[in-house]
């Protein structure tokens, strides 16, 4: 057990304790309140720091009891910076008869997915390119800008209308996939601040649910995007549970079908208009609300005085429309056919290569997805500048042919099926072990 009561001249935490302990002792630390997680060793109590978090509470709170090392080198670009802040938290470290990974982890394949990072970062990988970000930029305002003046040259009639539309949610979804692949970089970061609350959502809203998303990604309970809301089953535990638990709050079994008209048109335009809005005032944040305003005044500003009020409005949610099909397509379609379970603790790169897929490189595939078809590094480099993508992938590759982790790349056309195909099959299991009697 760890010594908790010394006292000693190294760093203490708040409570002035600094002792060593077990992971058997650390893993009592989980719950609300009650926080403990290890990083490199050092075990730090975060049960109060979780509420400061500037990446949000319950990113911290999916790593409490565990070691965190993978995970917090994998969010934070300046280490140095971050462990300052840590030292108040510090309570102690690991009993040198410990082992560093907890769970029974690789440590062998720990140790050389942290070596691929260093080398990696050595090579520049994780450098912008501040000259790719501001052409990105220029290319998302010269397509809203020929939206305008299409309709200001060519007037409101359907054809023209129609490729307004097809522009402006061209933009939107543009903006969309940057901001995916762009979480945690200085020139990304003021991106995110440029578009994403113009763009009529909220930054931080966005933020922290996409930190959650990439700490644990298809892990039930941790993992915002695959909370369904009863309206589907994914993945092959939860289908089963459901059933056996005689669960049928949509007939599931036909989930495959029922997906073309509840996933793709109605999660921005409904869904994530809802939430946005109202994660904002719950959480006082003024001026991503502000922002989030001033999108929808400039919009209106600028279309009302060609469609008029009605017309203006049906013009702005057909574009969300369109716009909520790429999301939906584009994001789900590295996760949703993959592995989906509880939480099985495992390491940082077979964690995510469960999780992931991806895409066959091609110039449009880079454009149309942002290069989202870069997932797996993406997921695995969290803070690595997405041109540089391309670059880590045969690195990464060979990290998992060495340690026997499947590295699974699909044609587009091959993963949009596989997310329906992954459906129909939840759905079979589900209705399976409702019948079972």
């Amino acid at each position: 057990m760890g010594g908790g009561g010394q006292q000693t001249d190294r760093i203490t935490g708040t409570n002035g304790r600094f002792g060593t302990y077990t992971w058997e002792e650390v893993q009592k630390h989980t719950k609300s309140g009650d926080q403990w997680i290890v990083v490199e060793r050092k075990v730090y109590n975060v049960s109060q720091w979780v509420k400061r978090h500037p990446g949000g509470l319950r990113i911290i709170g999916h790593y409490a009891g565990e070691d965190a090392t993978e995970a917090f080198t994998a969010f934070h670009p300046d280490l140095q910076l971050v462990r300052k802040y840590m030292k108040p938290l510090l309570i102690g470290e690991l009993e040198a008869s410990e082992p560093s990974q907890d769970c029974q982890k690789n440590a062998a394949l720990v140790e050389d997915f942290r070596a691929l990072r260093e080398h990696l970062e050595a090579e520049g990988c994780f450098k912008n390119q501040p000259l790719f970000f501001l052409l990105h930029l220029g290319h998302i305002l010269l397509l809203e800008a020929i939206a305008l003046m299409l309709v200001w040259c060519f007037g409101t009639g359907w054809i023209n209308t129609a490729i307004v539309a097809v522009l402006m949610a061209t933009a939107q979804s543009i903006t969309g996939n940057f901001i995916l692949m762009q979480k945690s970089t200085i020139a990304s970061d003021v991106f995110v601040f440029v578009r994403v609350c113009p763009q009529g959502a909220s930054a931080g809203w966005w933020n922290h649910r996409h930190f959650q998303h990439h700490a644990k990604p298809n892990v039930f309970k941790k993992d915002p995007d695959v909370n369904m809301l009863n309206a589907f089953v994914v993945g092959k535990v939860q289908p089963v549970e459901y059933g056996v638990k005689k669960i049928k709050h949509l007939p599931y079994n036909h989930q495959h079908k029922y997906f073309f008209f509840v996933g793709p048109p109605l999660l921005i335009p409904v869904y994530f208009q809802f939430q946005i809005f109202h994660n904002m005032i719950l959480h006082g944040l003024w001026v991503d609300l502000a922002w989030c305003i001033s999108y929808y005044v400039r919009y209106f500003l600028c279309y009302t005085q060609f469609y008029g009020v009605f017309w203006a409005v049906i013009l702005f949610n057909f574009v969300r429309f369109m716009e909520s099909h790429w999301f939906v397509w584009v994001t789900q379609m590295s996760h949703i056919p993959m592995n989906i379970d509880y939480e099985k603790h495992q390491d940082w790169l077979s964690m995510q290569l469960v999780a992931t897929c991806n895409i066959e490189q091609s110039p449009f595939n880079d454009w149309f997805s942002g290069h989202l078809n870069f997932q797996i590094e993406h997921h695995l480099f969290p803070t690595m500048p997405r041109h540089n993508y391309w670059r880590a992938a045969p690195h990464v590759r060979a990290l998992c042919d060495k340690y026997g982790v499947k590295y699974q790349e699909k044609t587009l056309y091959g993963a949009f099926a596989d997310i329906i195909r992954s459906l129909e099959k939840s759905g079979e299991l589900w209705l399976d072990a409702y019948l079972n009697k």
